[in-house]
């Protein structure tokens, strides 16, 4: 008779390899057979506990999600900080941002599973950027377009590095000396200055959420 232990295992070791196929191929591209294979299990176990690809693509996200949320916080103090800390999250964690693109692409504007609990949640996060920020109007300290605007400058260099390095006048990846002297200087494998983009984005985040 299989543990409970064995059971949970079996559950992670799938959601794990499912994380980095999905993220690596999406939805679509997906193989069931790979995914078990990852994990080292009878790809029927996969429909056993989910029942279909698209169910453990949505645990997988949902997972992901729930990962994201626990590491990133709510806003408090700095609306500045809070960009600052998305940006350091999607940096640090490309598989995430990755799943919800691919999410974006297989769902398009069709209803997402578990969607009721996830806008749950960007609304505490609404309710505690304006807790944060204090007194004001609605329209500047509690407006969902708020938190929008935040995500949006904070994600937008980790989803669209091509953009972020033909915005900066960056050179391309392996473009000869040029290249190696942005590593040499400390520009990141992308060609920008991290830290000095995450400083510029935290400047900005804080113009844009600033009292009237």
């Amino acid at each position: 008779m299989r543990s409970g232990g064995t059971l949970v295992g079996t559950r992670a070791r799938l959601l794990a390899a499912a994380r980095a196929e999905f993220a690596a191929h999406g939805m679509g591209g997906a193989r069931v057979g790979r995914i078990a294979e990852q994990a080292g299990v009878n790809k029927e176990r996969i429909y056993g506990y989910f029942g279909s690809k698209e169910q453990l693509f949505a645990a997988v996200v949902a997972e992901a999600l729930t990962e994201h949320a626990e590491l990133l916080g709510l806003p408090e103090g700095d609306p500045g900080e809070y960009a600052g800390r998305i940006y350091d999250l999607h940096r640090g964690n490309p598989q995430l941002l990755r799943l919800m693109m691919w999410e974006s692409l297989h769902y398009g504007t069709g209803g997402l599973p578990n969607a009721r609990q996830r806008a749950e949640r960007y609304r505490a996060t609404v309710d505690a950027l304006a807790a944060a920020r204090g007194s004001g109007s609605e329209e500047t300290t509690g407006s969902p377009a708020t938190l929008l605007a935040l995500i949006g400058i904070a994600v937008l260099p980790a989803a669209f590095p091509q953009l972020t390095r033909l915005v900066l006048g960056l050179p391309e990846p392996g473009a000869g000396s040029a290249a190696g002297a942005a590593a040499e200087a400390g520009a990141d494998a992308e060609g920008w200055d991290d830290a000095e983009l995450r400083a510029g984005i935290v400047t900005l985040a804080r113009r844009m959420t600033a009292h009237p």
